[in-house]
């Protein structure tokens, strides 16, 4: 009962909300969605891309954005009791603009759910700045950035979790990811919608993570992703987002792929997890693809991280250890979006760590069939969601699970 419950509430809130196709004052989009680091010449106000203020002499313009996202989940597993737990799974403020120049740029995130931040154990720092990040741009081709922000990784990382078709990323992009850190970033952009175009991302960081002050070391971590657009960039920075919100009149592709080394890492997933007994070097490479064309979008991803000895053991004590999660992982989604934006997606995931872990960690193969109502495109949606997950372990036991969603996106 308590699930049809849940069931019924979406319905109720899609069938009356009034299909409001908003778009923005300024008809050339700002491709602004989320927390990415687009920065477009932004109008004093614009829908979709938050308030803006700029001073009379234009120079200075600062925008502020929020977003904010409130799900109640409904959860089974084997093992434990069923339970229902609502949450607001993401409240982030944002902070951007120039500074005397429009070519000065920078960009604050700061978070606030419990999720974002995180428990506070001794030692460590409060984990609200997500992003702290100036860039300049001479051009529009070259973007040179230092602070604390995104690393170039795959494309459902790179993308605001704001702007995703289901309520939360693959369990492959929670176990692989390449997430925030502090370094220099230099981008070179050569994209045009009508022909073949290609970005160069890179970046030098520290390698351990956001907000992270211990135990600093020289070892450093290097990025480097390629982005090719064979049938020109996608209408309205499509690539930045998830489903065919701006129904490509023609097909269009993404192909991708990023390389990460991460010399001497002190956490388990390099720039997220538990602090390790020792260190070691990680090695990750990311490839992903992205397809959209007349409210159609399919995207694919293929995920590999690999370290030399992974498992680390505690001096003081050889029955405690930790271990890098070495492994690999898959995933494929596929949606459309109907005249009326209602939009349904699927979407399978395998992941599988490497033989030297596989005692410690599960194969999980995980299932996910999504229905979205968009209301104001990614700005202001109401996503239901039911996610099936199977974990098998080496020693013969097989875990189940599984949950019903129902989540509200709004921000601006």
């Amino acid at each position: 009962m308590k699930i049809w419950t849940v069931c019924l509430a979406f319905c109720c809130f899609a069938v009356f909300t009034t299909p409001v196709n908003a778009q923005t004052e300024n008809q050339e989009r700002t491709g602004q969605i989320g927390d990415d680091l687009r920065f477009p010449a932004l109008p004093f106000y614009s829908y979709g891309s938050g308030l803006g203020l700029t001073t009379p002499d234009s120079t200075f313009r600062l925008n502020i954005r929020f977003r904010m996202q409130n799900r109640v989940s409904y959860v089974n597993h084997d093992q434990d009791d069923d339970a229902i737990e609502g949450v607001v799974r993401r409240l982030r403020l944002r902070f951007d603009g120039f500074v005397g120049d429009p070519r000065f740029l920078y960009a604050i995130q700061l978070s606030f759910a419990p999720g974002d931040v995180g428990e506070l154990n001794e030692g460590d720092n409060i984990n609200i700045i997500r992003d702290a990040v100036m860039f300049y741009q001479p051009n529009k081709h070259w973007n040179i950035g230092f602070g604390q922000t995104k690393l170039p990784g795959n494309r459902q990382r790179v993308n605001s979790s704001g702007a995703l078709q289901l309520t939360d990323r693959s369990i492959n992009n929670a176990r692989f990811t390449i997430d925030r850190d502090f370094g220099t970033l230099i981008y070179y952009l050569n994209e045009d919608e009508n022909r073949v175009s290609y970005n160069i991302k890179t970046a030098i960081s520290t390698g351990n993570g956001r907000n992270w002050t211990r135990n600093p070391d020289t070892k450093l971590a290097y990025t480097g992703r390629l982005e090719f657009f064979p049938f020109g960039v996608f209408k309205n920075n499509g690539m930045l987002f998830e489903g065919d919100l701006a129904r490509e009149q023609t097909p269009k592709l993404l192909l991708a792929g990023t390389y990460h080394l991460n010399r001497g890492v002190q956490r388990s997933r390099g720039q997220l997890g538990d602090e390790l007994f020792e260190a070691r070097d990680l090695t990750s490479i990311h490839l992903d693809a992205m397809v959209k064309y007349n409210g159609w979008a399919f995207q694919t991803a293929h995920l590999i991280r690999s370290a030399d000895d992974p498992v680390t053991v505690n001096p003081s004590d050889e029955t405690d250890f930790r271990f890098i999660y070495a492994g690999r992982g898959t995933d494929f989604q596929l949606s459309y979006l109907f005249p009326s934006n209602y939009e349904l997606i699927g979407r399978y995931s395998l992941q599988t760590p490497s033989a030297s872990i596989r005692d410690f960690s599960p194969e999980i193969r995980q299932y996910s069939f999504g229905l979205t109502k968009y209301i104001w495109e990614h700005a202001l949606k109401l996503q239901a969601e039911i996610t099936n997950t199977l974990e098998e372990w080496n020693v013969e036991q097989e875990r189940k699970s599984w949950y019903l969603r129902f989540q509200i996106e709004i921000g601006i």
